[in-house]
């Protein structure tokens, strides 16, 4: 599994505004019905309010070779530079070894 965390940033609301558009425009549901696809979701961050974070994550490279290939690809970088946002991208491999034993006494369920 490959999660990536991008940080979307502009100026007087347009990371928000951008991410308010991938909703209205469907381009959210679309990404999320792709093979491979397992999490696309925006966040806000209390402490920086032109900034957007999304979690996006995927079964696999291929999976997001695929996605990226995809014609929606071109949809969303016009978005982006409509926008005018700028970006920062982590990206985050699983080990598949779940969680240490010695860090789940600090997880309430």
């Amino acid at each position: 599994m490959i999660t990536i965390n991008i940080y979307y940033t502009g100026r007087n609301g347009s990371a928000r505004a951008f991410a308010e558009e991938m909703v209205r425009r469907g381009t959210v549901s679309a990404i999320r019905a792709e093979d491979g696809n397992l999490r696309y979701e925006y966040f806000f961050p209390m402490e920086d309010s032109e900034t957007v974070l999304l979690i996006d994550q995927w079964r696999s490279q291929a999976a997001i070779d695929a996605h990226h290939a995809s014609p929606m690809m071109a949809e969303i970088a016009a978005l982006r530079e409509q926008f005018d946002l700028h970006m920062k991208v982590e990206r985050f491999v699983s080990d598949d070894a779940g969680l240490p034993e010695q860090d789940l006494k600090f997880i309430k369920k």
